[in-house]
């Protein structure tokens, strides 16, 4: 009986030996380093940006409340953005980390339309930043 393939001859050709890309111990660093990470995984950052809308006027302390999550959220996204070096590829991440830079590091105002503002501002950013970085498959779509 047949089976309808035909017998592959012998290989000829001579092989060189496989080259690993990696020692032992550089084989070890990377898996200590995968088993280290861990992903941006904060289920919060969508509330918080939604949690100020356009047609809301938040009090003085939910603004500032707001404030300090929204910093420590472009803070985080920032940082992913520049250690992932997509920064260097992207100048629209580029631009961003710009700006939640310089952002981030304001002071409070003491005019509440001029704070809302600014916490509104960083909730831009940071939507921004994060689809960028989505796309750039530095994050998954659920944060």
């Amino acid at each position: 009986m047949t089976t309808g393939f035909a017998v592959a001859p012998c290989w000829d050709h001579p092989v060189g030996p496989a080259v690993l890309p990696f020692t032992e111990a550089g084989l070890q660093r990377v898996l200590e380093k995968i088993q280290r990470w861990a992903p941006y995984v904060d289920g919060l950052l969508l509330d918080d940006i939604a949690a100020i809308p356009d047609d809301y006027m938040p009090s003085k302390d939910e603004v500032d409340e707001h404030a300090q999550q929204l910093r420590g959220h472009l803070m985080r996204l920032v940082n992913l953005a520049v250690t992932s070096k997509v920064d260097q590829r992207d100048q629209k991440v580029a631009g961003l980390v710009e700006r939640g830079r310089i952002i981030r590091s304001e002071e409070g105002h003491s005019d509440r339309r001029r704070a809302v503002g600014a916490v509104r501002q960083m909730a831009w950013t940071l939507n921004e930043l994060l689809e960028l970085l989505v796309e750039n498959q530095c994050l998954t779509e659920e944060p």
